[in-house]
């Protein structure tokens, strides 16, 4: 591949003595002389002075958030979403906090949450400040974040673009409430990233109070309108989970790491690492019943790859490798969910999944 570079070998030496002069040896040198190289590109380009405040502010906001999260990588975490319009006094205000609090207090997660009223304020004030992380949004109407948040986990953003970056990236999981445009926003949005691949999969769980139908009446949409016509497909609901009982949704979250890890594309094969790998019995159940996910072969089992070796990338972990279509992600959750139940585990017991490594390496698309 052309390398990435100005044209001007003066200036690329130039751009080298100033990476380097930076006096930090962590492998990353070259990424960071692209994004000056990138930013000089822009300076050539005489690219217009608001797209220019554009791309300053999205890199500052990013810059801030990866850093306050990359204090507590060792912390997995549940991202709350729902209405900012909630009362304390409603059942979805106390049902948010019910939650929150059984995935900080006893499954030890921490919870991220947009920082604000309703919804996120019950979140946080379920999990605590010990346990909460505020991805906040500058809005005219509504930019205070709620109390429930130390200054040192809580991060401002001007667009909410850079926002959901930071919810996805730094999230294991994601448990939303009723809410409006912004909740809706954010369901689909998670479901599209899951359903193309462009994320990983991560256990989804749609919370409501017993009765309350508002997930109910979303799902008739989505039976009617959707799958309905063949818009997705019909296991594309096995993607997520609807429920009322928070100490359910806390298990589906936690029970989605039971034996699945992670994920990573190598060479254009999907390679799934477990905490313990099916026997030949098993594995050969697996086949027989998700032989429609693979364009050819079988799923079998592997040790870690060369280039998972070379990247020192879960390699005490157990392989499942397929050959993927890449479509077929609601099935995909399925085998998903079949791994984790070849093994005993309590929600107690269970490895929790691996902090971000990487941006989805060798990812074939």
């Amino acid at each position: 591949m052309r390398p990435y570079a100005i044209g001007d070998p003066v200036l690329e030496q130039k751009i080298s003595e100033l990476v380097d002069a930076a006096g930090v040896e962590n492998g990353n040198t070259d990424l960071i002389a692209e994004i000056v190289t990138t930013a000089l590109k822009l300076h050539r380009d005489a690219a217009d002075r608001g797209d220019l405040k554009l791309l300053n502010t999205a890199l500052k906001e990013m810059r801030y958030s990866m850093l306050v999260f990359s204090r507590h990588r060792e912390i997995p975490k549940v991202t709350i979403f729902g209405s900012a319009r909630t009362p304390s006094d409603h059942p979805n205000y106390q049902l948010a906090v019910e939650f929150a609090t059984i995935m900080a207090e006893d499954r030890k997660w921490g919870v991220i949450t947009g920082a604000g009223p309703g919804i996120m304020e019950a979140g946080n004030q379920g999990a605590g400040k010990g346990a909460s992380f505020g991805v906040n949004i500058r809005l005219p109407f509504e930019s205070e974040a709620n109390p429930h948040i130390e200054n040192d986990r809580l991060i401002n953003f001007k667009y909410f673009f850079t926002r959901k970056l930071g919810f996805v990236k730094e999230s294991h999981a994601f448990a939303l409430f009723p809410g409006g445009f912004g909740t809706m926003d954010e369901t689909f949005e998670l479901l599209t990233l899951i359903q193309t691949g462009k994320s990983d999969l991560h256990p989804i769980v749609l919370l409501e109070p017993e009765g309350y139908g508002y997930w109910e009446g979303w799902q008739e949409f989505v039976d009617t309108n959707l799958i309905g016509p063949g818009m997705i497909s019909p296991e594309d609901v096995h993607l997520y989970t609807i429920t009322s009982d928070p100490q359910a949704a806390a298990d589906e979250i936690c029970r989605f790491y039971a034996n699945y890890q992670s994920q990573r594309y190598v060479k254009g094969i999907l390679v799934l690492r477990l905490n313990k790998a099916p026997d030949e019995e098993q594995l050969q159940a697996l086949n027989d019943e998700f032989s429609d996910l693979l364009v050819d072969g079988e799923i079998t089992t592997i040790p870690a790859t060369d280039a998972e070796i070379a990247d020192d990338d879960s390699v005490e972990a157990e392989r499942l490798a397929l050959h993927f279509d890449r479509r077929s992600f609601g099935r995909l959750r399925q085998l998903v969910d079949a791994l984790n139940d070849l093994i005993e585990a309590t929600p107690r017991e269970i490895q929790l999944p691996p902090p971000y490594r990487d941006e989805l390496p060798e990812r074939p698309w």
